[in-house]
């Protein structure tokens, strides 16, 4: 199973890499801050967890708001540097990077990106829809998702039984949503407020002058 989880982690990996993308944190001081910024935010939040049982620990993400801040590509990477931080700290035990990787970092990561792009092509490009289905809604979404994946995980695994799961984690989707959407949305509405250059995802041409 670990092997299994270094192969997706490593597919992903490969598919984010751009020369393009990388070459430019050697060349632009700012994408260099904003990726250890926002490697040091997952960082912090992804430390204050709380769980009943090994493994299943529940967290503000904060993935949806970095995805739509720095682009799903640094995202990743940034990531990558919080879950290695953690491991460096004890905060994370290197036997559960990959798993922590993959369903705490990447895959919120993904989806909050993946429900961006759907949004952009669909949706009405609006001000309002970016900050409330983009940034607000995606970011519950993601919350849940994660558990039940993680959850999901853990019962074809063996780990633990569904009553277990159902009993002690999956209930807690009614619990994080709310925070999740919360601090992602007001962080994405203060952002594009006063700082709407620092959000790659925000195009001023389509959620402004339309």
């Amino acid at each position: 199973m670990q092997l299994s989880l270094w192969f997706v982690v490593g597919v992903v990996v490969w598919l984010g890499f751009s020369k393009h993308y990388f070459s430019s944190l050697f060349t632009q001081p700012a994408r260099q801050i904003g990726v250890l910024s926002c490697a040091l935010i997952f960082t912090t939040l992804w430390q204050i967890r709380a769980g009943i049982l090994p493994g299943l620990e529940l967290h503000i993400l904060g993935a949806t708001a970095i995805t739509l801040v720095i682009g799903w590509r640094f995202a990743l990477l940034s990531a990558m540097l919080a879950s290695l931080l953690l491991v460096v700290f004890s905060q994370l035990p290197i036997s559960l990077f990959s798993l922590h990787l993959l369903f705490t970092g990447f895959l919120p990561i993904l989806i909050s990106y993946g429900i961006f792009v759907i949004c952009y092509n669909l949706l009405p490009r609006h001000f309002f829809i970016y900050i409330f289905v983009c940034s607000f809604l995606c970011a519950a979404l993601v919350s849940c998702l994660k558990i039940v994946s993680l959850s999901a995980f853990h019962y074809f695994n063996g780990t633990y039984d569904w009553y277990e799961l159902s009993e002690n984690y999956m209930y807690l989707c009614a619990i994080i949503w709310f925070p999740e959407a919360m601090l992602n949305g007001m962080a994405i509405s203060l952002l594009i407020t006063y700082r709407p250059h620092w959000v790659k995802t925000f195009y001023d041409k389509d959620y402004l002058d339309s």
